[in-house]
């Protein structure tokens, strides 16, 4: 059961990790426009690129954990990256996280724990 709460765990952060990088990266955006000066913002923007190998992690993960586990187990887990999403949106983008949102990633935390039991 641990490998398997463990393997969930960095498949969510990977997808976690693909929001952050496109959180990034689209900030990094100007206004849209249909020239080469556009596209080369768009074609070097790093975050972009650590967004889509992130996500093209976290969904072969995905595939293994679908082949190994029972999805009425591995789906709910995927849950995690609520938990990861918010420590990043407060650590890594410095947002203001309001004392509602820990009460609920709290609770999806023992959600959690029900569903690994």
């Amino acid at each position: 059961m641990f490998k398997m709460i463990a393997t969930v765990a960095l498949q969510s952060l990977f997808l976690t990790m693909a929001q952050l990088f496109l959180k990034i990266a689209v900030k990094r955006f100007e206004v849209f426009s249909w020239t080469w000066h556009y596209l080369r913002t768009v074609v070097y923007n790093l975050p972009l690129l650590f967004s889509g190998i992130s996500a093209i992690a976290g969904t072969v993960l995905w595939i293994y954990i679908l082949r190994k586990y029972e999805f009425s187990i591995a789906y709910p887990l995927t849950s995690i990256c609520y938990i990861f999403g918010i420590m990043a949106a407060q650590w890594i983008l410095h947002e203001q996280v309001p004392a509602t949102r820990w009460i609920g990633v709290g609770i999806i935390i023992i959600g959690v724990f029900f569903v690994a039991k």
